[in-house]
């Protein structure tokens, strides 16, 4: 070989080897990035960029599922029952309250949790970067937060546009269908120990209150702008709540499904003039949750329900 041939030999080598040098530091340093955020509590906590293991500990694990992020482990007392249930595959169930063993041995780069529990984040905190998230946040700003915190804020962004899309063109089919736009609606439900609520700023309210939906009733409205998700009432204050439609969310607890079957064999009921109307609908209230997915999946269902 040539001494021209083997210093242009050398220098490929050379080159080669410092492109390598360069180059896999570069990756590293990425795939270990973090970034610096700010929960709704004022936790002040630096985050991987691409989380590849997330915990996520909510109410709200729909949304997770629409934009398709990696997690790990989550509380099957917001999946078990839901519309999405036969959608999570390989995901561990951490129980409730979180189960802290559990969740060390899942070895997660990022925990995003609903708990306000100072003392449990400090613990999840030894784990791995901790997140407290509102799940009662309106859905635009919840769905970018959860799409920015496990790297997915465009499909969050994508799903948003698709979502509105689709809600407005179900208003105005049930508006060319005979609902009336300045017709009001109330959402009711009973918990255990005969305790009747109305549901403002959660659930199934949040679809049905939608711009283009129905009204709330004045005293619905004072929940909605205080950020209230639900209140506790007296029976006979549901003249006062009922709308020109209700729905009735079914319970899973015995006791309060005896409470609700007890309130619509009741005479006060009964004179509601949206019950005379025959304008009563009934909803699983495992299936009128506040998340991305049963919000879409509401935009079928309550179409189908005001057919009836």
């Amino acid at each position: 070989m040539g001494k021209r041939a083997l210093l242009v030999l050398l220098t490929i080598v050379l080159s080669s080897m410092l492109l390598f040098a360069c180059g896999n530091p570069k990756s590293e340093m990425s795939a270990n990035a973090v970034r610096p955020i700010t929960d709704f509590k004022g936790h002040q906590v630096d985050i991987p960029a691409s989380p590849q293991r997330v915990i996520f500990w909510g109410e709200t694990y729909g949304d997770l599922l629409a934009i398709d992020a990696d997690v790990v482990g989550a509380g099957f007392f917001a999946i078990d029952g839901f519309v999405f249930e036969d959608q999570v595959k390989n995901v561990e169930d951490l129980g409730f309250p979180i189960n802290l063993e559990k969740a060390l041995e899942l070895e997660p780069d990022l925990i995003i949790t609903a708990s306000t529990d100072e003392k449990e984040y400090e613990q999840l905190s030894k784990i791995a970067p901790t997140v407290m998230f509102n799940t009662f946040e309106k859905l635009d700003a919840r769905m970018l937060l959860i799409g920015d915190l496990v790297g997915r804020k465009a499909e969050a962004e994508q799903w948003l546009a698709q979502y509105k899309e689709k809600t407005d063109q179900m208003w105005a089919t049930l508006h060319k269908a005979g609902v009336q736009s300045d017709e009001t609606a109330s959402v009711l439900t009973f918990y255990p120990g005969d305790r009747l609520f109305v549901m403002a700023s959660t659930g199934l309210s949040q679809v049905i209150y939608e711009q283009g939906g129905l009204k709330p009733l004045g005293k619905v409205q004072e929940l909605l702008d205080e950020g209230t998700g639900f209140k506790e009432i007296s029976k006979e204050l549901l003249p006062e709540y009922a709308g020109d439609r209700i729905f009735v969310l079914t319970p899973v607890d015995e006791e309060a499904k005896k409470s609700t079957e007890d309130m619509l064999a009741s005479p006060l009921w009964k004179n509601l003039p949206a019950v005379q109307k025959g304008h009563v609908y009934t909803i699983d209230i495992l299936k009128s949750g506040s998340d991305a997915l049963t919000r879409q999946w509401l935009l079928e269902e309550i179409p189908n329900q005001l057919a009836k």
